[in-house]
């Protein structure tokens, strides 16, 4: 890798530095925030994005993937009120996860860029979001991360499911890093980073799970 690092997508510093190769892709690691990146030229082109989603089979009949998803569920759920209202954010070809927090009594509108493009789901605000196996394909996380801020009503939470990256694994032989559509990759660090940029309180019920509390306004 010889070419200079450019900014990083989350913080914005260019504190980044080049950091490894792996399945053919280059990825620089932001001594800042501590987010590991893809090198943006080499990020799929939209069509090789969705080409990979339509593989993905998350279906609600699908008593592992419900499971997996209850990682995130069990933790909000513990922390909503009744009449609370969310988004799921990013909820793919399946929303499961919007049927289940609607089967728990909770209204769940879904926004997906591919397959809920529906922007009048991005017009008003929510009393939960809940983000699962998404923020990893963010191009432009800073962009992201501002509009669930601007979306998350004061007192409400955004729940973050990703694989989060670990000192004691190897980068470029982790299973995470061959997804092409995995962009960035965020560590314990990269979540405190961002509670602090944006004032939330964060709580961590499951390694991979992120939930930040946004303060009554």
């Amino acid at each position: 890798m010889t070419r200079s690092a450019p900014p990083c997508p989350l913080c914005l510093a260019s504190e980044a530095k080049a950091s490894t190769h792996a399945h053919g892709r280059d990825y620089f690691l932001c001594a800042a925030c501590d987010l590991a990146f893809m090198d943006p030229d080499q990020r799929p082109d939209r069509a090789a994005e969705r080409a990979r989603y339509d593989t993905h089979r998350n279906e609600i009949a699908d008593p592992g993937y419900c499971a997996f998803l209850r990682r995130l569920l069990d933790p909000l759920l513990e922390r909503l009120t009744p009449g609370a209202e969310g988004l799921d954010y990013g909820s793919g070809p399946g929303p499961a996860l919007a049927a289940m927090l609607r089967e728990e009594g909770f209204p769940t509108a879904v926004y997906d860029p591919f397959y809920a493009p529906d922007a009048r789901a991005l017009e008003r605000t929510y009393d939960f979001i809940t983000c699962t196996e998404t923020a990893e394909h963010f191009f432009a996380p800073a962009a992201e991360f501002e509009r669930l801020d601007a979306l998350l009503r004061g007192g409400g939470w955004l729940g973050v499911m990703t694989t989060l990256r670990t000192p004691e694994r190897p980068f470029e032989d982790w299973w995470y890093v061959r997804d092409y559509t995995h962009v960035c990759f965020y560590s314990a660090r990269t979540m405190e980073w961002i509670a602090e940029r944006y004032g939330w309180a964060l709580e961590r019920p499951h390694p991979n799970v992120a939930l930040f509390g946004k303060a009554d306004s």
